[in-house]
């Protein structure tokens, strides 16, 4: 991977750990940030090779006439199948890998981030130079996101959390750890990390 100018810096964190609020702070330091999230889903609704994929292994319905992606359809399709599950991040996964390579040969900074939930399950990790991990304790997770997504229940969140990889096991992975908690502030946590990270 030495081909990128940037160093490579993944940002991670479970649901309600608070990950987008610093990478916020990170972009207002004017550091370049991609949200792998977000463009999984833009991946999906516009790239043409990506939407043929989707359609040959889970049909055409994964599309309207018009091209636009159904995703209550998929949702149907991957929920609670771990097979389908693993497909469609077979698909999806390598198509954002490939979309961050390029979008990071563009930048023009000592380093970018990756913004992604699940850099660590996903293996995706691997292609990155470091991680940064936002850490947070559960209950104040599932307070954070009952707050910011009225629409779910203990439960879901939950459930989510469940699926992600602990805390304790992201932090020994992380380059990085940040803790978000009632105490602890946020942005001389974040100043630290980008002053070493200026450095390398």
């Amino acid at each position: 991977m030495t081909s990128h100018k940037s160093i490579l810096v993944g940002i991670t964190g479970g649901i309600g750990s608070g990950k987008s609020t610093v990478a916020r702070i990170f972009s207002i330091l004017g550091i370049p940030i991609y949200y792998a999230d977000d463009r999984a889903k833009w991946l999906m609704a516009n790239d043409p090779d990506l939407k043929k994929q989707i359609q040959v292994n889970f049909g055409n319905e994964s599309y309207s006439e018009e091209g636009v992606l159904n995703r209550a359809f998929l949702a149907s399709k991957v929920f609670s199948d771990e097979e389908k599950v693993k497909t469609i991040n077979g698909l999806v996964h390598p198509a954002v890998r490939a979309d961050f390579e390029t979008w990071a040969y563009a930048q023009k900074s000592p380093y970018v981030l990756k913004e992604a939930a699940l850099l660590f399950e996903t293996g995706s990790y691997k292609d990155l130079d470091k991680v940064i991990n936002v850490s947070s304790p559960i209950r104040i997770r599932i307070s954070r996101v009952l707050m910011r997504d009225p629409h779910r229940n203990e439960k879901q969140v939950n459930d989510i959390i469940d699926k992600q990889l602990p805390d304790e096991e992201k932090n020994k992975l992380a380059d990085f750890v940040i803790k978000n908690t009632d105490n602890k502030l946020l942005i001389p946590q974040v100043l630290e990390i980008h002053k070493q990270l200026m450095k390398v």
